[in-house]
């Protein structure tokens, strides 16, 4: 069985867009993050959604994605997730949208 993030969070807070939320914050080693957005959820890294330590992953093909910022003593943070992955909307305008 695989786990899952919303399994781990408790309170989850939904955003004005129809399938964000913001979660209380899951942190883990940031090579077991990697591996969690890769394996389970089929994520990737956002080309040009790098900033302040914080990288947006998302998937085109489950259409879920997940902000998570670096820590500096190793670890990773979920900042917010969601389903509903706007395809076609680009770079800046994406990142924009999701956390408006």
């Amino acid at each position: 069985m695989k786990p899952v993030f919303s399994g781990l969070i408790l309170a989850v807070t939904f955003g004005s867009f129809a399938g964000i939320a913001q979660a209380e914050e899951v942190c883990m080693p940031q090579h077991e993050m990697k591996s969690a957005l890769i394996d389970w959820y089929g994520e990737a890294p956002v080309p040009g959604q790098a900033k302040d330590n914080s990288q947006l992953w998302a998937s085109e093909q489950t259409g879920t994605w997940t902000l998570v910022r670096s820590m500096a003593d190793g670890n990773a943070c979920v900042l917010a997730q969601g389903k509903n992955w706007m395809e076609g909307v680009t770079d800046n305008k994406q990142l924009a949208a999701l956390l408006d």
